[in-house]
């Protein structure tokens, strides 16, 4: 077992599917695929050294808890009580708040060539969340398939809200270059309206007619910053809601596809949203190579709850509120294939 935090785990055969992953944060590092006429490509974005994710800005590739993406005013009530969260985004609680589970290093429980099972305990207070809890994250390559699944537990001892997913940004094309002429499809007849400050407004709204409409393949240039919801994210910053069969993981959540079309890759889940992210605010954070990225160098694709759910109950109730004896249990899958 590793000793340093930031020493990367490599999951995969060298001639196929390979990531890498660090216990800092449960982060995926990189994403080597086999690309059509030989050689693979790393499609997500990384810093300079392992060692960089402790200091650049953003959340590239960790596993992001305790509730994942904003919940309003850093408060939730739950069972007749009043929780105060510690805020990190104005008065709003982001990604777990300042000490959140991307800072810390989780404790390797197994590993092999194709798998790596994380652990972390959270607890009782941690962040201002109720209850300590005890999270899981396992990466599992298949090379066959060129996929990859990551499966989310966590047990509780007091109710409160639990909210876990993966953050990278994917670049298909290979390098830092805008993913304007990337093409998305989201299965999600709906997306989520967001006050200034980007907390959800409650509504659900239809994205027929509107920059939010990926129901088939879009270039993602072309909506882009279309619209006062896309002014307020500087871009995309949304959860979209997803259709039955994509929230069941029956059908793909997301499929983005490579500027070239050389590569695409599908995303699979059980969580009934998914947060897109245009990379607005990448250009804070150096690359693999020291130099800042452009803007929307990257997009970041993340199932979850909806934001704020817990101050929701419709949208509370869709499971985001573990308690002791029901563990939350969700998982997400992304497949590669080249055109």
């Amino acid at each position: 077992m590793s000793l340093d935090p930031h020493t990367p785990f490599t999951l995969g055969p060298p001639d196929g599917l390979q990531i890498d992953v660090s216990p800092f944060g449960a982060r995926w590092l990189s994403c080597r695929v086999p690309v059509t006429g030989g050689g693979r490509r790393e499609v997500i974005l990384g810093h300079a050294t392992p060692a960089a994710h402790a200091q650049e800005p953003g959340f590239f590739g960790a596993v992001v808890g305790r509730f994942a993406n904003r919940i309003g005013g850093s408060t939730f009530r739950l069972d007749g009580q009043t929780h105060r969260l510690t805020a990190n985004e104005g008065a709003n609680q982001l990604h777990g708040g300042p000490d959140g589970f991307d800072r810390r290093v989780w404790t390797v429980r197994d590993h092999g060539p194709l798998h790596l099972h994380l652990a972390l305990q959270s607890p009782d207070g941690d962040q201002g969340y109720p209850g300590a809890a005890e999270v899981e994250a396992v990466y599992r390559v298949d090379p066959a398939q060129a996929s990859l699944t990551l499966n989310f537990t966590a047990t509780v001892t007091a109710p409160g809200p639990v909210n876990l997913t993966s953050h990278p940004y994917f670049n298909l094309d290979g390098g830092t270059a805008p993913v304007l002429d990337h093409r998305l499809q989201v299965a999600a007849h709906h997306m989520l309206p967001v006050r200034p400050d980007m907390i959800p407004t409650g509504d659900v709204a239809p994205v027929a007619g509107t920059p939010f409409d990926l129901r088939t393949p879009q270039r993602l240039g072309d909506g882009l910053g279309q619209g006062e919801q896309q002014r307020l994210g500087s871009g995309y910053d949304h959860c979209f809601v997803l259709d039955t069969d994509a929230a069941r993981g029956e059908t793909p959540a997301a499929t983005l596809t490579s500027s070239d079309g050389q590569l695409a890759m599908q995303l699979f889940t059980d969580y009934p949203g998914l947060q897109v992210c245009s990379g607005n605010f990448v250009h804070h954070a150096r690359g693999r190579d020291g130099q800042h990225f452009p803007r929307h160098a990257g997009i970041a694709l993340e199932p979850q709850f909806f934001p704020d759910a817990p101050n929701h109950p419709a949208w509370a109730g869709q499971g985001c509120i573990v308690r002791p004896g029901q563990p939350l249990a969700r998982w997400m899958r992304v497949v590669f294939a080249a055109g």
